[in-house]
């Protein structure tokens, strides 16, 4: 009884760990939403990768400087959903993304949307797409 005892406390401590890993890696928590950020610069690297693809791009500061950004998205498989390709970007393709900076202040964020060079508008997955337009002067959903 007394070993039976252990297991169920062992699995049940592994469980509650287990359980908390899942959460802290679906956290958005480290993304600022309320003050979206848009970046237009040259993509240097798609990375379409499990669990989250990712935008490497550089963009020009005022001055002239370079600063590299990161651009956290959703799994490849979500994103397909949404009108993505594993070859909709290359190295060279410039690009506007509207993202949610990092809290940190470090260059990086999660996408919101990106505008790809031949135009099209694609958001981060279904029901994370592009932000329905706004009539001039109205106030905006973001």
């Amino acid at each position: 009884m007394r070993e039976r005892t252990g297991l169920v406390t062992v699995l049940a401590v592994l469980w509650v760990l287990g359980a908390n890993a899942l959460t802290a890696h679906h956290s958005f928590a480290m993304f600022d939403t309320a003050k979206p950020l848009m970046l237009t610069g040259v993509v240097t690297a798609f990375e379409w990768t499990n669990p989250h693809a990712y935008i490497e791009m550089d963009v020009t500061q005022e001055g002239g400087a370079t600063k590299h950004w990161s651009v956290e998205m959703g799994s490849p498989s979500i994103l397909m959903q949404s009108g993505w390709k594993f070859r909709d970007l290359k190295r060279g393709d410039k690009i506007t993304v509207s993202i949610s900076r990092l809290k940190s202040g470090d260059p990086g964020g999660l996408l919101i949307q990106a505008t790809l060079p031949d135009g099209r508008v694609l958001g981060n997955g279904p029901g994370r797409g592009p932000a329905a337009p706004t009539a001039p002067g109205a106030p905006s959903a973001r």
